[in-house]
């Protein structure tokens, strides 16, 4: 199964795959006429009855034709079939990794939260490459070694029918030790794979924890740690390789008897005066011809056990279902003709969510409705549910009863693409690429001219800073912005969503970890970014939405209170008591 849909990547290709099988022929055919040529030199030049001297021409121009048959020919031809197979195999694997990125890109949180990043960069990276041999070895080499066995024994069935059946009478063990090894080697291969994954899954999350552990002198007790999975990775990597080498064992020494049969009975043939020395020795060369692609096919068997080990496990990554997608029908929000804007309406009916099946509601009954423009604050202890709730307006997650309306949509009406692109997010933690600052800013509308990449920098102040780094707008910022300070990165941040210019404005947390002067700075662009647009802000700071033109206060998934600000102290409820413990009214 694995095989035949790895086919599909391999059609585009067949007509060069076809073109490097051929050009492969003629490469592998041409030492085909070395034994021929040990043969007559053995059989009918050295014994001919003709002088030295033309005995010796004979053989230079023999010698001569051979030689730039192997040079002017041959080497150009083993120059295109390898340029070849390896380009035809380059291609299908980035055709393959731009389709697994692109699955990537639709797959949920759902999977994310479950499966670590080091083990999904081992099915895109390690596993693909591990299919390469398929296409090379299973549909190029294999082929050539087939074609190869079958010229050779046609060859040897014309120079001697009884000694080629002897050369052959042991091609049955062949078989046998396929059927007995690879099956076996195949799951082994597949459990190698999948601890290598894990490995590196683990890898990944320390090198990414390496400050935690350093801050609690944790590097003994990680190296333990790591030391584990790596032990479990070796045990694997050896079962793997004990039965591999049971294979190649078994299989050499099959080769091996061939040889000994054919020079016992040629051996006697030639004591006997019925079979000449020259054929002997060419038929031993041919034999040599003929096990070498025929331990090649057996060999390349373990091979494509491991290809196709990696491609099960590829394919098993490409079939995970996809939780988020668009419907039959969706449509774009519809927008104004003249700001290109969505009107920004946002409605919570009977909202409830629950993240798993059997896990319990986060959202119970939410009912809230967000007007064109306004600006609305979600607050309430740690745990309420406000990254939950807003976490479901552009479709991470989707609702598990009830609906939510952008303009009067459902948003599982509209399609992906048009609702996330009117909206835009400010996070706490904003993810920054290694790229350069105007790659981060042109994240927010990719096609964008440098000039409208100035203007969202200096809207969001952060022009002047960029243009004091080394490069300006184009310094690397390093991994997740290393090189920025977190107000730095807000900014960057900010800027990509002025760029985008979206009716939705999320802005959740963007304050909380900043210092006063870089709060200063960024509540200034953010007050610029707001303004007339429909924003939702998600703070535990109650002193930064004040405000707000609604709060919304949420407690255990559920809402409680909504109103102004001084409304909400008026009441001296859940909100006046969360304004208390801040100790902002003094």
């Amino acid at each position: 199964m694995s095989i035949r849909r790895y086919l599909s990547y391999v059609l585009p290709y067949w007509k060069m795959i076809v073109g490097t099988v051929f050009i492969g022929i003629i490469k592998f055919a041409i030492p085909l006429l070395l034994p021929l040529l040990i043969k007559y030199v053995i059989d009918d030049l050295l014994p001919s009855p003709i002088p030295q001297e033309e005995k010796l021409t004979k053989l230079f121009w023999l010698m001569l034709g051979a030689f730039l048959l192997f040079t002017v020919v041959r080497a150009p031809v083993e120059y295109i079939r390898q340029y070849y197979a390896q380009w035809v195999s380059s291609r299908i694997l980035f055709d393959i990794r731009n389709q697994l990125f692109s699955h990537l890109q639709r797959l949920s949180m759902r999977y994310y939260n479950n499966t670590k990043t080091g083990e999904i960069i081992s099915r895109v990276i390690n596993d693909v490459e591990s299919t390469k041999t398929f296409v090379e070895t299973g549909l190029m080499n294999l082929w050539l070694d087939l074609i190869t066995i079958v010229l050779t024994l046609g060859i040897m069935f014309y120079m001697d029918l009884e000694l080629t059946i002897v050369a052959i009478i042991v091609f049955p063990l062949y078989s046998i030790s396929v059927k007995y090894f690879y099956k076996r080697l195949r799951q082994l291969t597949r459990e190698r794979s999948a601890a290598l994954a894990h490995l590196q899954g683990h890898l990944y999350e320390r090198v990414n924890g390496m400050s935690l552990i350093r801050s609690f002198a944790l590097e003994e007790h990680e190296s333990k740690q790591f030391s584990k999975e790596n032990d479990h990775f070796l045990k694997k990597a050896l079962a793997h390789t004990r039965w591999n080498a049971n294979t190649f064992a078994v299989v050499n020494t099959v080769t091996d008897i061939a040889p000994l049969l054919v020079i016992a009975y040629a051996g006697y043939q030639v004591v006997g005066g019925s079979m000449s020395v020259g054929t002997l020795v060419a038929f031993y060369a041919y034999l040599d011809r003929l096990y070498t692609p025929l331990r090649r096919l057996v060999n390349s068997s373990t091979v494509l056990t491991q290809a196709v080990a990696s491609m099960d496990r590829m394919f098993e990554f490409l079939d995970e279902d996809y939780d988020i997608v668009d419907r039959p029908g969706a449509r774009n929000l519809p927008v104004d003709p003249v700001t290109k804007r969505i009107r920004g309406e946002v409605r919570f009916e009977n909202v409830s969510f629950r993240y798993r099946e059997e896990g319990p509601l986060v959202l119970e009954n939410i009912t809230l409705t967000i007007e064109p423009g306004e600006t609305v604050a979600l607050v309430g202890m740690s745990g309420g549910g406000k990254s939950s709730m807003i976490s479901l307006l552009p479709r991470f997650w989707d609702v598990t009863e009830g609906r939510i309306l952008v303009d009067g949509m459902d948003v599982r009406d509209v399609k992906l693409s048009s609702l996330r692109n009117h909206i835009g997010m400010v996070q706490q933690d904003n993810i920054l690429f290694s790229e350069s600052a105007r790659a981060n800013i042109l994240m927010g509308k990719p096609d964008a001219s440098h000039e409208e990449v100035v203007r969202a920098a200096e809207a969001a102040n952060a022009h002047d800073f960029i243009s004091t780094l080394p490069n300006g707008y184009d310094t690397e910022l390093g991994e997740r912005g290393v090189k920025l300070s977190g107000g730095q990165k807000q900014r960057v941040a900010i800027a990509r969503v002025f760029l985008r210019d979206p009716g939705i404005l999320i802005l959740d947390e963007a304050t909380s970890a900043l210092d006063l002067e870089s709060e200063h700075m960024i509540q200034e662009s953010l007050a610029r970014l707001t303004k007339g647009r429909t924003t939702i802000i998600v703070a535990h700071r109650l002193s930064t939405i004040t405000h707000a033109d609604k709060i919304v206060v949420m407690k255990e998934g559920r809402i409680v209170e909504q109103g102004k600000h001084e409304e909400l102290l008026e009441k001296r409820g859940v909100y006046h008591g969360l304004w208390s413990v801040q100790d902002l009214g003094k």
